[in-house]
């Protein structure tokens, strides 16, 4: 997940598929973090590198969504 991701050649269809997981593993980043601080289980080390992890998803979802509807200034 720390390499780069080159969006150059691949096709919409694709970027999409690969759009909807990041999505799924964004939101279920999200409930284990959630989760572990609502139990008090999650210690500072876990947290922080799963939110790390979270935010990492976030930038490709944002470059991804970028790339399927790019901003036209009228």
């Amino acid at each position: 997940m720390n390499a780069p991701i080159d969006l150059s050649m691949k096709t919409d269809e694709v970027l999409r598929v690969e759009l909807e997981v990041f999505r799924r593993q964004h939101r279920d980043l999200d409930e284990a973090i959630h989760a572990l601080a609502e139990k008090g289980t999650g210690d500072q080390l876990t947290m922080q590198r799963l939110k790390k992890q979270k935010l990492r998803l976030k930038d490709i979802i944002a470059r991804i969504d970028d790339r399927l509807t790019p901003d036209i200034i009228a």
